[in-house]
Parts: C-alpha cells; structure tokens; sequence
C-alpha cells in the first residue's frame, strides 16, 4: 500500500515537472522580449527540476543513487537562478535595455 502511494506521488511529480518544462517552452517562445522570455525560462526550469528529480528520487527509494540525485538537485537548484541573474545582469550591462509596458503596447498596436 505504501510503496503504491510512492508511486503514485512519484509519477504526480514527473507529470508536473514536464507540465512545467512545456510552459517554460511555450514561455520562451511567446514572450515578447529577451527579460520576459528568460524569466519564464528560468523560473518553470527550476520547479520543473525541483518536481522531476524529486520524482525520479522517489523511484529510486532509499539507494545510493538517490543520495547522488539528491546533490545533483541541490547542485542544479543552486546554479540555475545564479546562471539566470548572470545572464540578465551581463545583458542589461551589455546594453540591452528592458523594455516598458508602454513600449510593448506601442509595439503590439502596431502590429
């Protein structure tokens, strides 16, 4: 009965990581500008990785190898927003401005 629940919550969990890897697809792709895009990006990325790891370490059970997904989790939830802000900071350094809302209707009415 317990290992049925595991499973269960496990594949509850892969379910929604993918769900979120698609919005952060989708995201990337719809958004109108660079900060936008990579904020969708980033964000659904590390839930997704928080849900899909924690899934995986559920199937795995109580193994080695959980202990080693474990610190590739911790080491992935670490680094990913820190590579985000990286990439925004380098960019607005670089030049690219974020846009308004203003400048985004102006450009959506153009359209």
């Amino acid at each position: 009965m317990m290992q049925q629940a595991i499973d269960i919550l496990s594949w509850i969990m892969l379910t929604s990581g993918g769900f979120f890897v698609l919005i952060g697809g989708i995201g990337a792709l719809r958004l109108p500008n660079f900060y936008t895009r990579m904020h969708a990006a980033s964000v659904t990325d590390t839930m997704a990785t928080f849900l899909i790891l924690g899934g995986v370490i559920l199937q795995a059970g109580f193994t080695l190898a959980a202990i080693k997904l474990l610190a590739i989790l911790a080491f992935l939830l670490l680094t990913g927003p820190t590579a985000s802000y990286a990439l925004a900071s380098s960019a607005l350094l670089s030049g690219l401005k974020p846009e308004t809302k203003a400048e985004i209707d102006e450009g959506a009415q153009a359209q």
